[in-house]
């Protein structure tokens, strides 16, 4: 398959482009963290976002969406990486909505999937408990009582989980951490009893919380897939928002460039521009190349994502991992060929940084998908 987007991505594209770029530029995020906005997005322009469609990318098409798959997803997380834009569309429209596609029963998807398109809904994907993404080592107690499960335990860093109208949970219903087996998704009300939601500050001017379960009952009903053998859906939703946030990524260092390169032509030295010094063009260069490979390995693993999303892990981690380390390069490269001025909160270079580092960590790491990698070639 070509690494080029066909005709209708790019159109999308170009729509969500101009969408972006004109109500969520940089400023956007930076008048939400000044004014510490308790929501920490626009609530105006997601019913905007979701009259154009973007909040039912990925909802089928009987339930309102538009039954299209990663690649448009990736697009989409793309324009939001380059300007930073606070939106719930990654939890909300990529990972909630790819979890109740797939693992939903049909009564669940009628009542969840038209309010997620038509921007109605807000849900979190409830996953990490510890400083590091580790989902395997899901500790969260869920308790078999009478017709349901009572659960118990406390999750962290749940993107968009202080607005959210639904959590979908990752539990621990038997084995012991570490387990493939044995965990299972329940879908949650965030108002349940025995439930707490703390917005985290994020460093990136971000949104997650941290939840606490203290005996929060659900019933069999809120089950999401089957009991014990969650991990295989879980596994496949967190692969198509690595790659979304590979996209998202992609989108920032493409940003990051294009600012760091207009600065070099402006900023004079020694009575010329920077730009003109070769050790400079040798590292903008490399950047750019760096770049470039890094969005044909995220394309690759969005094509293969809705290809085959049960054999595009080995891609998805190869994209993970590169649009990472390359987001990291770019931000560094940025700030640095900056000067002093890149370290001020006067530049924006500085957000960038920040969201890069967030965006890093977000459904694991380098370190990471390269472990994945190894362990999945038998190393």
């Amino acid at each position: 398959m070509a690494l080029v987007l066909t005709e209708e991505q790019t159109l999308l594209r170009d729509s969500a482009r101009g969408l972006i770029s004109d109500k969520a530029p940089v400023s956007h995020l930076r008048n939400l963290r000044d004014a510490k906005d308790a929501t920490g997005f626009s609530r105006d322009l997601w019913k905007t976002f979701a009259e154009m469609g973007f909040s039912g990318l990925l909802v089928p098409e009987q339930f309102g969406g538009s039954g299209l798959g990663a690649v448009e997803a990736g697009i989409v997380m793309e324009e939001i990486g380059r300007t930073l834009m606070p939106s719930p569309f990654l939890a909300t429209s990529v990972l909630a909505a790819s979890a109740l596609s797939r693992g939903g029963s049909e009564a669940q998807k009628a009542q969840h999937l038209p309010k997620i398109a038509d921007g109605s809904l807000l849900a979190a994907l409830a996953i990490d408990e510890g400083a590091k993404h580790r989902p395997l080592q899901t500790k969260l107690q869920a308790v078999r009582s009478g017709n349901g499960f009572k659960l118990s335990g406390d999750k962290a860093f749940v993107v968009d989980g202080h607005t959210a109208d639904l959590l979908i949970v990752a539990a621990r219903s038997a084995g012991a951490a570490g387990d493939r087996n044995g965990l299972t998704l329940f879908l949650v009300d965030p108002k349940a009893k025995g439930l707490a939601v703390e917005r985290t500050a994020m460093v990136d001017s971000h949104n997650a919380a941290r939840i606490v379960f203290d005996n929060v009952e659900v019933n069999a009903d809120s089950v999401l897939g089957e009991v014990d053998q969650g991990y295989g859906l879980l596994d496949g939703v967190l692969n198509i928002g690595r790659g979304a946030v590979a996209s998202e990524m992609v989108g920032l260092s493409e940003e990051v460039f294009g600012r760091t390169v207009m600065y070099l032509k402006e900023r004079k030295q020694f009575g010329k521009a920077i730009g003109e010094f070769q050790a400079l063009q040798h590292r903008a260069a490399q950047l750019y190349i760096e770049i470039e490979i890094t969005r044909a390995a995220v394309l690759k693993a969005l094509q293969a994502l809705d290809t085959d999303l049960d054999k595009a892990g080995t891609a998805v981690s190869v994209a993970k991992a590169r649009a990472g380390a390359t987001a990291t390069l770019a931000v560094q490269e940025g700030v640095q060929m900056h000067g002093g001025m890149g370290m001020t909160d006067q530049f924006d270079i500085g957000f960038f940084m920040k969201r890069a580092r967030v965006c890093q960590e977000l459904f694991g790491d380098s370190n990471f998908h390269a472990d994945q990698l190894a362990r999945g070639k038998g190393y």
